[in-house]
């Protein structure tokens, strides 16, 4: 499969993600699913689970979808998808499928990705079953009342890491989910925002075109969690990435590279912008900003820090 993103050919296809969604205003979720959807090659099923996602696209008897769809329960949306390419080469072997390649996606939240489904996304990709997995990263239980999750970034506030005089927001970093499944050898891990369009729609197509397991990790902006206006979701992305929060990486066979503009970041190391640039866009973040919690916005600087000269190490920069 050609790695080439021909714009106007994408254009013309009719979108496999439709409008009439509920999904909030400034929601990111539906621009990475038709993005990713937008460069698939071929018969596609996606399987979803339950979440922002799943929920505001399909209430009964409505659905946005015009794709095979599974909705499967909050753990287990690796299983399913494993599931599913066991069950077509089972079918492959009877000669009951001609086709040579049928899509597997898998969409899931930070709650269903980090928490509850590590254990069976751990065993798909031990397996080695061929699908790919999206990680729409909201950084909290969104779906269900801003709960903070595995990928709550440090100080952030949620309902049950409440900034007050007893923590300032979440006390814990990010899990570093995408260097898990990179420890289980699978042969595509990236890291993609929407805001950076084309290195996402890259990055999908060159994942479905490789066999076995794929993980893209995808930041996804909440307007409702983050506190910021919804008109801001593109733009909290950008300085995400700008601020080396969330560096754009690819891991292929064993080989680390940057890309986009973490790329450029590299390369001109005075254009990484201070962590306090993303946090004070936030209102999750708004209590760091307070000086008896200064220290927070410090401690998640050298973090920051800390993941990104490791990663320079990785791409050999």
């Amino acid at each position: 499969m050609s790695s080439v993103i021909n714009i106007r050919e994408i254009a013309k296809k009719e979108p496999k993600l439709l409008p009439g969604h509920r999904l909030c205003a400034g929601c990111a979720a539906p621009v990475i699913v038709k993005l990713i959807l937008s460069v698939v090659e071929g018969p596609v099923i996606v399987v979803n689970a339950t979440g922002c996602l799943e929920v505001a696209t399909t209430i009964y008897p409505y659905t946005s979808w015009r794709v095979p769809w599974v909705h499967n329960a909050f753990e287990n949306a690796a299983s399913t998808a494993a599931g599913i390419d066991a069950a077509i080469k089972a079918l492959r072997r009877r000669g009951v499928i001609k086709n040579n390649k049928v899509n597997i996606i898998a969409f899931a939240g930070d709650g269903g990705t980090y928490d509850i489904g590590l254990q069976a996304l751990s065993g798909a990709v031990e397996r080695g079953h061929d699908f790919l997995y999206v990680l729409y990263d909201n950084e909290a239980y969104m779906n269900t009342g801003i709960q903070r999750s595995g990928g709550t970034p440090m100080g952030a506030a949620t309902t049950t890491s409440p900034a007050g005089s007893v923590i300032p927001g979440k006390p814990q970093h990010k899990k570093p989910i995408a260097d898990i499944v990179v420890a289980h050898k699978a042969p595509y891990v990236a890291t993609a925002t929407p805001a950076h369009w084309m290195d996402l729609m890259r990055k999908a197509k060159k994942a479905l075109s490789i066999e076995g397991p794929k993980f893209l990790h995808v930041l996804s902006p909440c307007p409702r969690g983050w506190r910021h206006d919804p008109s801001l979701t593109m733009e909290v992305a950008k300085v995400a990435v700008d601020t080396c929060y969330f560096p754009l990486w690819e891991y292929e066979n064993g080989e680390w590279r940057l890309t986009d503009r973490s790329l450029a970041i590299a390369r001109k190391p005075q254009l990484k912008k201070p962590v306090e640039e993303f946090i004070k866009i936030q209102g999750r973040f708004k209590h760091l900003l307070r000086p008896e919690n200064k220290h927070v916005i410090k401690s998640l600087q050298e973090y920051v820090d800390a993941v990104w000269a490791d990663l320079l190490k990785r791409t050999s920069f």
